[in-house]
């Protein structure tokens, strides 16, 4: 028979251990909403706006280091990729400030991109905002440390490359005075001027653009681009010139592939590839443009089946004014700026560019720049 006192000891037992259910509950429903607030990050009002309208480099990280918000000059530079910080550098820079707590001043010397061959000179200011996260700001310092060189490079090529066609037209122009009583010779030199007179302007035109990618503002507009039309617009632009030549233009690959940038110099980039292809290729050939993109990095590339070019030339090829056949690239027209505003096209877009050639077989030309995904670049803010 029980015991008349054991009723009430069990009784006092259940409340306890129902009260220790109710407690776990309650801890467990405190920790789901500490989870799931650090999960849904919410920028603290007012700060998209901010972001937005920033011009120069602005970025918004959480406690894990994602990126949350991203001006479009902070995905124009390189400086996002993926939603996270493409570069260490910056990282440990959040790091320290989420540490310490202190506003962090530093001057960075940095790639362009995730797998970018060129330099950037960023003045970077790093503090907090609010308790949990971390705001990024950069100003690009680029265009002050080339300034110098830019300068320099453009003095010793303009004075060595406009030689030639200026005294072509001097000559020329003094030939014209000689031979004004005969219609035949005029024509004759006139024509002659006519194609100095461009090349001249071709020249000049393409020095301007070399020495507008070099400069801060190279990416003025950036925005979402399509590949596909890119490619089907430089391949439209160089058919005429493929037709002369009876050179067959095919392009494929993977479709519907986009970057962030600005279309206009991507179009001037891909439209140099073909028509460098169709310079060096022989009558018959055929020019090929191909696409494939994997592991967030898009591959553009044009092959050819022209002379090839020497392996110890390769690495020279994008130098400004450097031809490997000089005598072509004055019959032709060649000014030899066009592989170097690829490269810097490509570098301002956080790209690289690569080249296999071998004499005799051709030559293939690569540009790799890094994919966007449209969803993410908007809820990123980059979207113009």
């Amino acid at each position: 028979m029980d015991s008349p006192w054991l009723l009430p000891l069990s009784l006092g037992f259940g409340v306890l251990v129902g009260a220790a259910i109710v407690l776990v509950v309650v801890l467990a429903a405190r920790r789901g909403r500490r989870a799931a607030a650090v999960v849904n990050s919410v920028v603290p009002d007012g700060v998209d706006q901010v972001i937005d309208a920033l011009e120069s480099a602005g970025v918004v990280v959480d406690p894990s280091n994602n990126v949350i918000k991203a001006s479009p000059g902070a995905m124009a530079l390189g400086l996002v990729w993926n939603e996270a910080l493409v570069h260490p550098e910056l990282a440990r820079l959040v790091d320290r400030v989420r540490r310490t707590g202190e506003l962090i001043t530093e001057e960075l010397n940095i790639s362009r991109g995730p797998f970018g061959d060129a330099n950037i000179y960023l003045s970077v200011r790093v503090a907090r905002l609010g308790a949990r996260y971390v705001l990024l700001l950069a100003e690009d310092h680029t265009e002050s440390y080339r300034l110098d060189e830019v300068r320099r490079d453009f003095v010793a090529n303009i004075s060595h490359e406009l030689k030639t066609p200026i005294g072509a037209v001097a000559l020329l122009a003094e030939a014209l005075v000689s031979a004004s009583d005969e219609p035949e010779q005029v024509r004759r030199f006139a024509t002659r001027l006519q194609l100095e007179a461009e090349r001249l302007a071709k020249i000049t035109q393409e020095i301007i653009e070399l020495s507008r990618l070099q400069a801060t503002d190279a990416l003025a507009k950036p925005e979402l681009v399509d590949i596909d039309g890119v490619i089907a617009n430089a391949i439209d632009q160089n058919r005429v010139a493929a037709d002369s030549h009876r050179i067959a233009l095919v392009s494929g690959g993977d479709r519907n592939s986009q970057v962030y940038g600005e279309e206009t110099l991507l179009r001037t980039a891909v439209h140099n590839l073909i028509a460098n292809a169709i310079q060096y290729s022989p009558e018959g050939a055929r020019v090929g443009v191909g696409v494939r993109h994997h592991e967030g990095i898009v591959e553009i590339s044009v092959t050819d089946q022209g002379v090839g070019i020497p392996e110890e030339e390769l690495d020279r090829v994008f130098e400004r004014f450097f031809r490997v056949d000089q005598a072509r690239s004055r019959n032709t027209g060649g000014t030899g700026l066009g592989l170097s505003i690829v490269k810097h096209v490509v570098q301002n877009h956080g790209g690289d560019i690569r080249v296999w050639s071998q004499p005799g077989r051709g030559s293939t030309f690569t540009i790799r720049l890094p994919e966007a995904n449209p969803s993410s670049a908007a809820n990123l803010g980059a979207a113009s």
